[in-house]
C-alpha cells in the first residue's frame, strides 16, 4: 500500500531501524534516533543496489517519488542511477574548483612575467572590477556566449566601449587557457564577433600650442582647488611628458636629483626598454618639493590617504576635468602637446623629440643604443622646454630654439 504524507510524518522511531515501503522500490527508512531517509532499491547488472533519495521532511514524499521516476528512466536507458549521481557530484566538485575567477587568476599569474608590472596590474584590476562580479563564480565550463556578452554589454552601456573590447580580449585568452588545460571544451567568446558596437579609435585629446598660456594660467589660479600633490603631478608631466603610468609609479630610487636625471627601468616602460629623462632645473625644483612631502615613502606621488600606494591612475584625468578641460586634454595629451610645440616653437627635429617620448626605435641599429641616443640634445631640449613654459606663463616672448631660429 503506497505511503501517505501523514504516515511519513507519524512514523515513530523504534529500537531498531525499520522500513515503510511506498512501492516501486522506494521506501522510507526510520532510524532509532528519529531520522528518516528515502531509499530506492533496484537491480543493475544483476546486482541489488540502493540509491539515497533525500531526508524526510526536507525531501517530501512527492519529491522522493519524482526521484524514483527519474531513476527508473535511467535504468530503462541502461544507466546506473548511483553511478550517475556519483559522476554528477564529482563534476560539481570540479566545477566549483574551476570557476572563471580561479582560472583567470591562474592565467594571469602564468603570464605576468611577460608583462610590465603596470600592465599586469591594470588587467587584474579590470577583471576584478568588471568581470569577476558578474561571471567570476560561475564554472568556466558552463559559461555561454550570451553570459559573456551580457557582462561586456554592462561595460559598453556605461560608455566604455574600448574597455569592453579589451575585457572581451582578456576573457577570450582566459577561455583559451581553460581549453588547453582541460577545464572547458570551447571558447564562448569566439561567437561574439561583431556583437559589440565598433569602437572609433582616434587621437587622445590634446591642447594646441596656442592653448598653453590659458592652461598654465588656469593651473596657476587653481580655481578648481586641486591638491598640491595633484598640481605638482600635472606640472611635472608638462615638463617631462612621460606617460601617466610612468609618472604615478615613479619611485625615489629612480632619481638622481644632483645629476638632474630620471632613469626609468625597462619593466616600467611600454616598450620594455630603460629610458632616461633629463631633468630641467624647474623639474628638479618640483621634485625637491615633493621630497619634503613624500621623501619617506617609496613613491614620489604617494597617495595622501594611503601613502603605501601611489596616486590613482585616474587622478590627473579628473583634475583636468575639474580645471575645465574635459574632452580637450588628457594625461597622454601632454605628450602630443610637447611633440607639436617643441618642433614648431623650439625647432627641434622629430627624431630628438621622438626619442625623448620613448617611442619604439625604427630599426635594430637604433634599438642597440636607444637609451642614450641624442642624450646631449635631449638635455638641452628639456631645459629649453621648461624655460619656454615659464616664458609662456609669464606672457613674454618665446625663447630662441636649438638651431638659432626664433620660434
Amino acid at each position: 500500500m503506497p505511503l501517505t504524507d501523514t504516515a511519513c510524518k507519524n512514523a515513530k522511531s523504534l529500537a531498531k531501524a525499520y522500513k515503510k515501503a511506498d512501492g516501486g522500490g522506494l521506501y522510507l527508512e526510520v532510524m532509532p534516533n528519529g531520522s528518516r531517509y528515502w531509499r530506492l532499491k533496484y537491480r543493475f547488472g544483476g546486482k541489488e543496489k540502493r540509491l539515497a533519495c533525500g531526508v524526510y521532511p526536507e525531501t517530501s514524499l512527492a519529491e522522493a517519488r519524482e526521484k524514483r521516476a527519474v531513476a527508473r528512466k535511467m535504468l530503462e536507458e541502461g544507466i546506473d542511477p548511483s553511478s550517475a549521481k556519483r559522476d554528477n557530484r564529482q563534476l560539481a566538485e570540479v566545477n566549483a574548483a574551476n570557476t572563471f575567477e580561479v582560472v583567470a587568476r591562474e592565467w594571469h599569474e602564468r603570464n605576468r612575467e611577460k608583462w610590465t608590472p603596470l600592465y599586469a596590474q591594470d588587467i587584474l584590476h579590470r577583471l576584478e572590477t568588471d568581470i569577476f562580479p558578474v561571471i567570476g563564480k560561475r564554472p568556466v565550463a558552463g559559461i555561454s556566449p550570451l553570459i559573456v556578452l551580457n557582462s561586456l554589454k554592462r561595460i559598453e552601456n556605461r560608455g566604455a566601449g574600448e574597455m569592453a573590447r579589451r575585457a572581451g580580449q582578456y576573457c577570450g585568452q582566459i577561455f583559451r587557457y581553460a581549453v588547453v588545460t582541460g577545464r572547458t571544451d570551447r571558447n564562448p567568446t569566439a561567437d561574439l564577433k561583431g556583437a559589440l558596437k565598433p569602437v572609433k579609435h582616434g587621437h587622445f585629446s590634446a591642447l594646441e600650442p596656442k592653448d598653453l598660456p590659458e592652461f598654465l594660467h588656469t593651473l596657476e589660479r587653481n580655481d578648481a582647488r586641486l591638491f598640491v600633490l595633484t598640481r605638482l603631478a600635472i606640472r611635472l608631466m608638462l615638463l617631462t611628458f612621460v606617460r601617466t603610468g610612468e609618472l604615478i609609479n615613479a619611485a625615489w630610487e629612480e632619481f638622481d636629483l644632483d645629476g638632474a636625471e630620471w632613469a626609468i627601468p625597462a619593466e616600467r616602460m611600454k616598450m620594455r626598454k630603460p629610458h632616461i629623462v633629463p631633468l630641467s632645473k624647474q623639474a628638479v625644483t618640483i621634485l625637491r618639493q615633493l621630497q619634503t612631502m613624500n621623501g619617506n615613502y617609496q613613491w614620489v606621488f604617494a597617495s595622501p590617504t594611503k601613502p603605501r600606494r601611489h596616486m590613482s591612475n585616474n587622478t590627473i584625468l579628473k583634475a583636468l576635468e575639474r580645471l575645465g578641460y574635459k574632452g580637450r586634454m588628457t594625461g597622454h595629451g601632454f605628450r602630443a602637446l610637447a611633440m607639436t610645440t617643441i618642433q614648431e616653437k623650439l625647432k627641434y627635429p622629430h627624431d630628438v623629440v621622438d626619442r625623448q617620448l620613448a617611442h619604439a626605435p625604427r630599426n635594430k641599429v637604433d634599438a642597440a643604443y636607444d637609451r642614450t641616443k641624442y642624450l646631449d640634445e635631449r638635455r638641452k631640449m628639456m631645459q629649453e622646454w621648461a624655460d619656454y613654459l615659464d616664458t609662456t606663463a609669464n606672457g613674454g616672448k618665446v625663447i630662441v630654439g636649438k638651431f638659432g631660429k626664433t620660434a
